[in-house]
This record gives structure tokens, sequence and C-alpha cells, in this order.
């Protein structure tokens, strides 16, 4: 056996490998800083911080007193009778604990969005759901006192059969869309809702002028105080739906986009630009980043999260600098719930 040439063939090997890991670190780092150069969304990190249920789904993400708190549903399977809603915290993003689960003996609970409240509580909502029932769904929220240790036993919500499927705060009051849930989605219609406290929400509009079929949503109030609302869409050509308002917020405007969406969410930068995160469907489903041009409704995609099949739902905050965003993800086996963070380099505010 040649020993000397043996050696000399693993150091080759050895300085080879290094030379490739440096050029793909390198490709690597141009691509980011390429990404950086033109302000759009690099992605610095996606790992899976929550899979303990057999379907772990449907996510909201908030950050309250120096803590993380993300939401989502849990159960047997995408629908099952046994849904509850989980909601895990986190000092530092890193290692997450259970803090709470809200049950039903009556639903399967869905879909938990969480927000503050202009008093200081935290405030869930979401729907409880009968899969046989006539009237399927039911609207609830769940208020917590103690940083969300321990929460109130929840109450309906809006109208039976229609689905307030987030609540936005905007200068004390709190908005949903709330759209019906009939079997035939051609015969569903939207419904515009405010409340005062979160608890009692009065329709301020009894049947919004979006096309049928509308549902899930996510609104932004501007600095002008006009107000845009990102909207589901599932009938027809299921082009999503952009819809603008303005103060008391009773006449709305829609436009089709150009893409269809699920789980819709969006935030704006300090920079004065919109960044949605959605599922997207053209060519294979996954959660991604989109930029939302609102004058010519038009949703560009820009970074594709670690992602497919059963997956989006998104829960984004802004924080130092960096975009937070929670989603579940059925890419690696079983849907799990999953945290990113991309970096972002703000333009010239508008």
């Amino acid at each position: 056996m040649n020993h000397g040439t043996d050696s000399r063939r693993s150091l080759l090997l050895a300085t080879y490998t290094l030379i490739a890991l440096s050029c793909v670190g390198s490709q690597l780092a141009v691509a980011d800083g390429e990404g950086l150069r033109t302000g759009n969304p690099v992605l610095i990190e996606s790992r899976r911080i929550w899979h303990k249920s057999r379907h772990n789904a449907f996510t909201d993400l908030l950050r309250f007193n120096d803590r993380w708190y993300c939401v989502f549903r849990e159960g047997s399977a995408h629908v099952s009778p046994d849904g509850a809603l989980r909601v895990i915290t986190s000092s530092d993003g890193e290692q997450w604990e259970s803090l709470a689960l809200i049950k039903s003996p009556a639903y399967d609970l869905r879909d938990a969005k969480i927000t503050t409240t202009p008093d200081g509580r935290l405030m869930l909502n979401g729907a409880g759901m009968i899969a046989d029932a006539k009237v399927r769904y039911y609207s609830m929220c769940w208020f917590s006192a103690d940083g969300g240790r321990t929460w109130d036993d929840g109450r309906q919500i809006g109208d039976p059969g229609f689905w307030l499927w987030r609540a936005h705060w905007h200068e004390g009051a709190a908005y949903s869309m709330g759209y019906s849930t009939e079997r035939v989605r051609t015969t569903r219609k939207l419904r515009f809702y405010r409340s005062a406290d979160g608890r009692e929400f009065e329709t301020l509009v009894k049947q919004v002028s979006a096309p049928a079929g509308c549902g899930e949503d996510k609104m932004l109030f501007l600095k002008d105080e006009s107000a845009l609302c990102l909207l589901r869409h599932e009938t027809g050509d299921k082009m999503a739906q952009l819809g603008i308002s303005t103060p008391p917020y009773i006449q709305w405007k829609w436009r089709d986009l150009n893409v269809r969406i699920g789980g819709p969410n969006m935030l704006q930068l300090p920079d004065g630009r919109i960044l949605a995160v959605t599922r997207l469907y053209r060519g294979r489903t996954r959660t991604s980043l989109s930029w939302l041009d609102a004058e010519s409704a038009k949703l560009t995609e820009v970074l594709e999260l670690p992602s497919g099949g059963d997956t989006s739902y998104a829960g984004m905050v802004w924080h130092e600098g960096l975009l937070w965003i929670s989603y579940y993800s059925s890419h690696e086996s079983k849907a799990s719930i999953y945290l990113a963070k991309v970096k972002i380099s703000e333009t010239e505010p508008n």
C-alpha cells in the first residue's frame, strides 16, 4: 500500500472540497447581497418551532411586552372535531414553550388571530366549526389579562354562519370582514363589522360589494386614514381582490389582482412599501412573500419560504429591522409550525 499516494489524494480531495464550499458560500453571499442592494427580502433563517400534534396549522404571531407569542390550531387532521388553539411563547424566538391550550367540547376551533386590545389585554379571535351542521361556523373571541397564561371562556361574535376572520384594531376600534360560509361558494357574501371593545360587533355594511366567494382578509389602515383590504377569492377565475375605502369605511371599491392566493397577510414597512405573505398556487402550492403595488393592483412574488403542500397562513411582525414570519407547512412530512426571519433593506420613506 502506498501511504504517500493515499495521503496526497486525501489532501487534494480536502482542498477541492474547501474550494467548492468557498465557491458555494460566495454565490450565496452574492445572491444575498444582490437582494439587499435591490431592497428585496432575503431569507436569514427558517426553522420548525412546533410539531407535537398530528396536524399543526393556521398561525399568527405577536410581539407583546418583550415576548413573542405564536398561536395556531392543532388537531388530528386539517379538519377534525378535536381542533384546539395552542398559544406558545418565547423570550428570544429560539426556545418556545406552551402557554395555553384552548379547547371546546362542541367545536373544531380554527384559525385564531392574536392581537392586543387598547386596554392592554390579549385577544384571540377565530371560529368554532361543526362540520355536519346546517350552520357550520360561529365566530368567537377570547381574552387574557395575564399575558396569555389564562383565557376566559370565550363568546360568539358577529352573525351565526359568518366568519369574522381577523380583527384589525384602528383608533380604538376593531374592524373585521366576515364572510358567509355556505357550502356552495357562489352564494357566499361578505359583511363588514366594527366593535368598540372586541366583544360586541355591529354590522357596518350588510353586504360588501366584493365578488361572491370572497373570504379570508387582511386590512391595512394607511397614514391618510384610507384602508386597504386583501381578500382571498374562490369563485370564477379565483383572482384575489384588493379593496380600498375611506372613513367611515362604508363604501368599498374592488379590483382584481393578478394571482390566486390563500391565507392573506400583509404589513407596511417603515419605508412605505407593502409586503404580503400568502399561499400561492401557480406551479405548486407554497408560502411566498410578494410586493403589493396598490396603484396597479398587482402582487409580485419576491421570496419563496421553505414550504409546500398544506401550507401558508402566516403571522407577520416587523421587529428591530427584521421581518419575523410564522407559518405552517407540510414539506417535511406532517404539517408543522415554522418561524422565518427575513432581512429587507429599506428605501427612502414615501
